[in-house]
């Protein structure tokens, strides 16, 4: 199935965006990007101890070992070159408030602790491979008193609704960096971000793409550099490589059992027929327990009414009635929760290869992690429709704490993520969790566990080809 029949659909949404017309804002932010600045050549040479190097680890247990796991790799290294030590940081431990992992917020932080001695910070992804030798070099070639935003050139081909259609004239005349590559900031950059942020915050309250929304606000609408791609920052592997990338799909063992997943969909009596045959035509075969949740009991499916009223949007109510007949005795007991919507589209045996990385006795909320007014002391919360996992001993927590919907329909994936909060379970981001479809993505998107909507593709097309396995494994 080739990818151009996949995003036709998105396409035609982009044609009828640029016949709209774009504002006049973003056609100067498509000039302002039109030429790449020229690099330089460093008066003096760096070294690792002129570098700080942050890998963006997250709380959860599985992800602070294997943050901790790169760092003890790159520290070995270093000391084999005898060159010197970086500072090496764990980003949730450098966590003091929820809106940090923005990494926006905690630049103060970084500047007035490490500003004197460094030249350089270098944000990573845990499964981020450097050569440090070939880090000094690509660093070396730009002149370290001035402003640098250094990254793999990540764009947009169509205009994206989780970048709000920004630069819907020209979507790829805005860069953003590849987080599994690796960016860097020079020492000025960083030091004036620090200020900045101090009387100047991000325009909306939603954090939806850190990286785009990096980009954006270091930018400043033209006032601020924009990002020089770098090639040797890598997600493939090159001798010239100083970065290479693993995967957001590690191999943990064997996938948990499908008996270990209790599979909820959320529908209505209106998508009966419009949605539900997506479903079982797709992903359903791969369920070991499912249940479809809707309005209305209807045999044909079967659904199941939990007595909640359909609501046009939030669905909070119907989501805790779920959570709750999941830990009740009606049900087989099993491990892991996913709650997806009727137009969820997702691989059920990546998912489960993917819960074997996780502990299910530890609370745990698992997806794609979005942010609400998070500098305002807001929270983080999983995104609903690309599915929301959750450990039975989050579920657990979370029911006894006796947090609950304000109206059956608020928003269920941020009155969950509020509650989380407050509790103290950290939200897990996983990118391989996606809140809207393939197209509304850069083209570099190659692992997913799951995408949502189905608007204007053809859902069975998408599912066959980006998340269908072509050798399917024998699963218990």
């Amino acid at each position: 199935m080739s990818h151009h029949k996949v995003v036709t659909g998105c396409k035609l949404v982009a044609v009828i965006l640029l016949w709209l017309g774009a504002s006049a804002e973003d056609r100067r932010a498509g000039r302002a990007h039109a030429a790449e600045p020229q690099e330089h050549t460093s008066h003096r040479s760096i070294g690792l101890s002129d570098l700080v190097i942050v890998i963006q680890s997250q709380r959860n247990s599985f992800h602070a070992r294997r943050g901790g796991q790169r760092k003890v790799e790159i520290l070995q290294q270093a000391a084999e070159l005898g060159q010197g030590d970086p500072v090496v940081l764990l980003l949730h431990e450098l966590l003091e408030y929820e809106r940090d992992w923005m990494i926006i917020p905690l630049l103060p932080n970084l500047s007035a602790t490490y500003g004197q001695s460094a030249s350089w910070f270098f944000f990573i992804e845990e499964e981020t491979i450097i050569t440090l030798p070939n880090l000094l070099k690509v660093l070396h070639r730009y002149e370290v008193q001035e402003e640098w935003f250094l990254g793999k050139r990540l764009h947009d081909n169509e205009a994206s609704i989780i970048h709000h259609y920004a630069f819907s004239e020209d979507p790829s005349s805005f860069s953003y960096p590849d987080p599994a590559a690796g960016w860097a900031l020079s020492i000025p950059l960083l030091q004036r971000l620090a200020e900045q942020i101090k009387h100047k915050h991000l325009k909306s309250d939603f954090t939806i793409d850190l990286k785009h929304e990096l980009a954006l606000y270091i930018w400043e609408e033209g006032n601020g550099p924009k990002l020089t791609a770098v090639p040797e920052f890598c997600t493939d592997t090159s001798d010239k490589c100083a970065t290479t990338f693993t995967t957001y799909l590690p191999n943990c063992g064997n996938p948990v059992s499908r008996k270990e997943v209790f599979v909820a969909v959320k529908t209505c009596h209106r998508f009966h027929s419009e949605r539900v045959p997506v479903v079982k035509a797709t992903w359903e075969k791969d369920a070991g327990f499912l249940e479809y949740y809707s309005d209305v009991t209807d045999a044909s499916i079967p659904t199941i009414n939990l007595g909640v009223p359909n609501t046009e949007r939030g669905h909070c109510g119907k989501t805790f009635a779920i959570l709750r007949r999941y830990l009740s005795k009606d049900v087989p007991e099993a491990d892991w929760l996913l709650i997806v919507d009727d137009d969820t589209l997702i691989s059920l045996p990546r998912l489960r290869r993917l819960l074997r990385c996780y502990d299910p006795k530890e609370a745990v909320s698992l997806g794609e992690r979005y942010g609400y007014s998070l500098l305002l002391n807001g929270y983080s919360y999983t995104t609903g429709g690309g599915g929301m996992v959750l450990s039975r001993a989050a579920v657990s927590r979370l029911v006894s704490s006796g947090c609950r919907c304000y109206s059956d329909d608020a928003p269920d994936d941020m009155v969950l993520g509020r509650c989380f909060t407050s509790l103290g379970v950290p939200i897990t981001h996983s990118p391989l969790f996606h809140q809207a479809r393939p197209c509304d993505y850069s083209e570099t998107l190659e692992q997913a566990v799951s995408f949502h909507k189905h608007w204007n593709i053809d859902p069975v097309i998408v599912y066959k080809h980006w998340l269908q396995d072509t050798q399917p494994t024998v699963e218990l």
